[in-house]
Order: C-alpha cells, then structure tokens, then sequence
C-alpha cells in the first residue's frame, strides 16, 4: 500500500494534513506520534470509516478508495480498533465474524460459527474467553482479545493495530506478538500503533511519526534512537520524563485500609496512604489492584475490614458521592464507558463532582463554570477549542486529562488515579506525571495503580503488590527491583 499526500478535515480542525505512507508485503510498520497526533484518523481513512479530502492511495499497484468498512474488509484491509467497538449484547463468536458469518441456504450456520471462531481464539488460550459467552460478561482484557480475534478472522493482507494492547496483560501481549509474528511471515503487512516505544521495537522493523497531522519522519527503528524518535513526536528534546521533587517527611494518614476483603477478587488489603505521598500499587492484571481502588471508593461492596478517610471510619454503606464529599476521588481506567460523559461538554465535566464552586444558591453561573474549566484546561495543557465542546471530539491523551482535571477541581484530598496514563502518548503522560506530582507536593495523598513499572519506578515514594488479592506491605520505592516486583506479582518470596 502506498499513501500520498492524505488531507483530512473536520471543520475548523485539521486532522490529516498531507500524511505520506508505504507499506509492504511481510512487515510489520510502527506509527508513532502523541495523541491528536492523526493516527486513528489515518487508520479510519485506510479501514473505509472516513474518505479523505485530499491525497492518494494504492493497494497492490491499483487505486484504493474503500466506500464504507465492509469494502476495506473485502479488499483485505482490517482495522483493530483502539477504544473497543464490540456489541456487548451479542457472543464473541457474532462479534469476531460480524459480517462474514457462515450461513446455508440463507440461515447463519452456528456450528461453523463456533467452529471457526475457537479456531481464531486457540491463539490465545484465554480461559474466559468461549465463542458462546456474551461479550458484556467479559473483562475489558478478554474483550480487547475478541477486538484482535475478529480482525485476524477476516483473513486480511492488511492489518491495521491500534492500540491493540492497551488492556491486556503481559502473557496476552506475548501471544499477540508470537501471532504478529506469524502473520508477518505469512506476508500479512501490519500497521501498529503504540506509545510504549519498548513495545514498537520489540514488534516492527519501520516507523513513520506524526505530528500535528503530518509525516515528519520515517525509517528504520534500529537506526533511531528513543530520544530522536520522541523529539520528532513532540516537536521538542524531551530529557526528563518524571518530575523531579523532594521526598518529604510522611505527613498525615489520609487514608488507612485495614483488612479489607472485597469477594471474590480482594481476599486481604490493608494500607496507609500518607499526606504528600505518592503510593503505587502493582500486579498482574486479575490480581484485584482495580477491584481494591474501587472498593475503597465504594464502588464494589466490602464484606469485612476498615477503610478511614482523613481519620474517619467510612461505613460500608456510605455511597461514592458520600466518599466524594469526604475528600476521595477517583479516576477509572476506563474513560469512555465511566471516566467521562462523552457528549456533556468538558466544562460540565470538569466542574460535574463539585458544581458548588460556581453556584449561588442552587444556580450554576456557566460564565464562572466556563472559567474555572478554562483554568483546569490551561494548567494540564489539553488541547481544545473551547470549554464547551463535548469530550468525545478530544484525543484520548486530551481526554485522560480532562477526567483528571475533574479530581483536581474538585480539590480532593485522596487521589485514587487507576492506570492514569493507560493509551496515550509520552507527551500527555509527561503532563500527567506533573500534575499528580503537584497534586502530591501540595499535600495530597495519592495512590496509583500501574500496569507500567517504568511509571511506578519514576513516580512513586512507597510500593506494594498485589497478588491473587492479598496486599503486600508496602516498602520504600529504593527497596524494590523490577525484579522483586515481578516475583512478587506472581507469588514468589
């Protein structure tokens, strides 16, 4: 496939902006760049879910102007989308051969459907995952498997990955990789996205960057190094990563969990979190780390223990808007479905946990609302238009931000950030590792729970682990190894 020139608008705003493109037989071809950067709209454009204004493509030497989805799919072009698009209502079996369902003499042929879709499944070994079990039973991981799974059962000679390993846990992301490398030596060309540069190198021979819409660099990873690699992303030398900033004395208990046992995931937990403290909290995706966060916040039902908040026993059946008057906030690893309300405008998301701040007498002020938000947008640099736009016309970076800036408006005392930074670029992570480490510096207690030890490593004071839903204490940051975390992960001493 050969792209020239791509051109695409949305209104005032310039998506694509002249993205050139090649792609051949048997690799596998990382496209990099910060979120708003282009790339799912440069992966939407080649999958036949948008038409370019401007621009040029070819597919095997012949013009390629897919018309809708299906034709993309027919032309062997298939998309593994990065914000999931299953039918929750329906199996994963209907779900991975939507639209190239077996039938005889005009009625599906559900045996063969069952048949086909273990046979796509047999790559991943997912025990949870069975052709016959409905897709909104599923765990957001599992459901990213069936994403990939309807991708690779339509057979294509293109495949484009985005994102496509933002859920999952490291064993699935093997077998990802071992399957990516068995399509490639088949001839299949993939496009992949991700920011994990680590990820990109260890996959894909080529890269090309966008930025700002546009192809800025290209050529092979082995020849570029991760600092120019960022640079050309952001537009700027990116040095440090993580802020730096002074360890200070433990301050305050904000937040003390006591044997806290959340059936049947969280067994054992108990923790301190201290003013100006920034605690991680890592495992292996299933340990029980989200389940623990949002048990503290009373998102899921205790059935024993005690959770204090700024020295006050919580009860069991005080509800999240309750802990949220009390000084707790939290943000949910999944944005779309609980982090933000997607056509609410970023004001009314921003402001929508502590309305009070611009309201008189039961009156919400939207001049003072669009203010304050306007503060919060500028502070976490999102990159928007105005405060009243919806949320779901922002970059997923833009939008982790937002829901962000909902904790930090809300001045809330205990932070309980669950993978903050899952599915963005490293320039908004930069941001992110800012705010939370102002957030802490100012007094605030907060606790993260990271799939990404690098992060945990550069951001935090103390660290426990979760593993098969007991806690282990939590030490200084000093005192752990990836190595130990990872021992400990998965049971060991």
């Amino acid at each position: 496939m050969q792209l020239a020139g791509i051109k695409k608008r949305f209104g005032p705003t310039v998506a694509l902006d002249g993205v050139s493109l090649e792609l051949h037989p048997g690799e596998v071809h990382a496209l990099i760049g910060e979120n708003g950067a282009g790339k799912s709209t440069l992966m939407n454009v080649l999958a036949g879910a948008l038409r370019p204004d401007a621009g040029t493509m070819t597919l095997r030497g012949q013009p390629y102007a897919p018309a809708n989805p299906l034709d993309a799919r027919r032309a062997g072009v298939a998309l593994i989308h990065q914000e999931l698009s299953l039918c929750e209502h329906l199996t994963v079996a209907e779900n991975v051969l939507m639209g190239i369902e077996p039938s005889a003499a005009g009625w599906l042929d559900h045996g063969a459907m069952r048949r086909d879709t273990a046979e796509v499944l047999e790559a991943f070994h997912h025990p949870e995952l069975r052709p016959d079990r409905r897709v909104k039973d599923l765990p957001i991981a599992a459901r990213q498997v069936v994403e990939i799974c309807r991708a690779m059962a339509a057979r294509a000679s293109i495949v484009l990955m985005d994102e496509p390993t933002s859920s999952l846990p490291r064993e699935d992301v093997e077998r990802l990789f071992a399957l990516i490398r068995r399509l490639r030596d088949r001839g299949v060309a993939i496009v992949y996205i991700s920011h994990f540069l680590e990820e990109v190198r260890e996959i894909a021979t080529r890269y090309t960057v966008l930025r700002d819409g546009r192809s800025v660099d290209a050529g092979l990873l082995a020849d570029a190094s991760n600092t120019h690699v960022i640079s050309n992303m952001v537009g700027r030398p990116m040095t440090d990563v993580f802020p730096t900033r002074e360890r200070q004395a433990a301050g305050d208990v904000l937040l003390r969990v006591r044997d806290v046992a959340a059936p049947p995931i969280v067994r054992r937990a108990s923790l301190d979190l201290h003013a100006g403290e920034i605690l991680g909290i890592a495992g292996l995706v299933g340990s029980g780390r989200t389940e623990l966060a949002r048990a503290i916040m009373g998102l899921l039902p205790v059935a024993s223990g005690d959770v204090l908040l700024g020295g006050r026993a919580v009860s069991r059946r005080l509800a999240p808007w309750e802990r949220i008057a009390r000084g707790a906030g939290y943000l949910s690893e999944d944005r779309k479905g609980e982090g933000l309300a997607l056509p609410m405008t970023l004001a009314d998301n921003i402001t929508c946990t502590r309305y009070e701040a611009c309201a008189t007498g039961g009156w919400l002020h939207l001049g003072e609302q669009r203010r304050q938000s306007a503060t919060w947008i500028d502070a976490l640099r999102v990159k928007a238009r105005t405060p009243l736009q919806a949320a779901r016309t922002l970059s997923g970076g833009n939008q982790q931000k937002i829901a962000l800036a909902r904790l930090m408006h809300q001045d809330a005392r205990v932070l309980l950030l669950d993978e903050p930074t899952k599915g963005i670029d490293i320039g908004s992570k930069v941001e992110i590792y800012r705010a939370i480490a102002d957030a802490a510096s100012h007094g605030k207690g907060v606790l993260v729970v990271s799939s990404y030890l690098p992060e945990l490593f550069g951001l935090c004071d103390r660290l426990a682990v979760m593993c098969r839903g007991a806690l282990s204490e939590a030490r200084a940051i000093g005192e752990w190894t990836p190595e130990s975390v990872m021992e400990a992960a998965i049971g060991g001493a």
